[in-house]
């Protein structure tokens, strides 16, 4: 009996060193909430899954798309996804404002990367008078932009129709079939519809520099995984640093072009576009005056109240804040 008690305890050995094994090189899974699937909004969300880098901090990433911003909040904040990426920043603040467990961690495209496209019979931002406008959400930071857009053209509210659609290939196919005047488009497909014969009729960074998007994160959910939180963080800004390396320009529109099923061309300006103007915010940092700028925006509309504390929006212990 002895031979048979030195192989269980061999065979309990084993079992715990692959226990151990097993353990250690198991990934820590990160439930990743998105709007849509094609956008270039996620373009170092796309690149960092393609390249391996989650993988290299031991993350699995398991992706969940949505039809608007803020059925990606409202996942996070109910704890079904960890982390909205790339969400634009108003519903993660007026989510956080009324109590839901989310925090910003960071900010990820420091300028909005819009275009108002219309018809190619609407020449001016004039002639949307009496026209239908499609934007992400009534409440959406699409909204805030296009009212900034239109303003300064003496457009005022009820002069136009609003109609809405969460994600940017949505509000494309709504222009492209005719049942809209103009919409609200992001990389690449704001090119994709200039090369198809509408008019561009300006970029929403020239109206306003306020930050478009950052990740936030679920509170409960960092608090217990801090660790993966911050490798989660680092992953994503050494995405953005690897998308602004010239050399890698013709892999990074590969990346696109695999998702979005778009032209190499539309891509390619896609590219041109937010690299040269930087709009991917490359540090990983949250700047307390840039952030300040979309909640004074929620606070001209009533969303949130004159004494709001930014400081209710960081998620301590992840969030780096700049000034």
């Amino acid at each position: 009996m002895t031979w048979l008690k030195h192989l269980a305890r061999r065979g309990a050995s084993l079992a715990a060193l692959l226990l151990v094994v097993s353990g250690a090189s198991a990934a820590d899974t990160v439930i990743v909430g998105s709007v849509g699937s094609t956008s270039a909004n996620q373009w170092p969300l796309y690149i960092a899954l393609k390249k391996g880098f989650f993988a290299a901090e031991n993350i699995n990433v398991d992706t969940v798309f949505a039809q608007s911003n803020a059925s990606v909040v409202q996942q996070v904040a109910a704890g079904s996804s960890n982390v909205a990426a790339s969400a634009g920043l108003v519903d993660p603040i007026r989510a956080i404002e009324k109590g839901a467990p989310l925090g910003i961690v960071r900010i990820e495209i420091h300028a909005p990367p819009y275009a108002l496209l219309a018809k190619r019979d609407i020449k001016t931002m004039r002639d949307l008078k009496g026209k239908t406008i499609i934007v992400g959400g009534a409440k959406d930071i699409t909204r805030i932009f296009t009212d900034r857009m239109l303003a300064p053209h003496g457009l005022k509210a009820g002069e136009f129709d609003y109609v809405f659609a969460g994600a940017t290939n949505a509000r494309f196919s709504a222009l492209q079939s005719g049942g809209v005047d103009a919409a609200l488009l992001t990389a690449p497909f704001n090119f994709y519809a200039e090369s198809a014969g509408f008019t561009n009729l300006g970029f929403t960074f020239d109206y306003t520099d306020m930050p478009f998007s950052g990740v936030a994160m679920n509170r409960n959910w960092a608090a217990a995984n801090p660790d993966v939180a911050k490798r989660f963080q680092s992953v994503m800004v050494k995405a953005i640093n690897w998308f602004y390396q010239e050399q890698n320009r013709a892999e990074a529109v590969q990346v696109l072009v695999e998702v979005s099923k778009l032209k190499v061309d539309d891509v390619q300006k896609a590219y041109d576009f937010l690299a040269g103007k930087k709009l991917f915010e490359p540090t990983g940092k949250v700047s307390r005056a840039q952030l300040a700028k979309v909640v004074d925006a929620l606070r001209e509309l009533g969303d949130v109240p004159a004494d709001f504390p930014l400081d209710r929006l960081f998620l301590p212990g992840v969030t780096q804040i700049a000034d």
